[in-house]
């Protein structure tokens, strides 16, 4: 499967933050990779998928309690 590399806009602010949501990515099957660059102002979330949809990335964050907004 094609790796694609998706952005999105979050309000995870912190460690703490990026530890809520570490679990679940880590073990998505469809998320090679992920990262959260905490010191843009957009705090950025930058996923390698490799199957995962958008809708599926942000299900996640939104359930420990975050926002995602897919960037374009």
């Amino acid at each position: 499967m094609e790796k694609k590399e998706v952005k999105f806009k979050t309000n995870l602010s912190c460690g703490g933050c990026i530890s809520k949501v570490r679990n679940d990515l880590d073990n998505h099957p469809g998320i090679a990779s992920w990262n959260v660059d905490i010191s843009s102002p957009d705090k950025i979330l930058t996923v390698q998928s490799e199957g995962a949809s958008d809708e599926e990335v942000i299900e996640i964050i939104k359930s420990k309690g975050f926002k995602a907004d897919l960037m374009k």
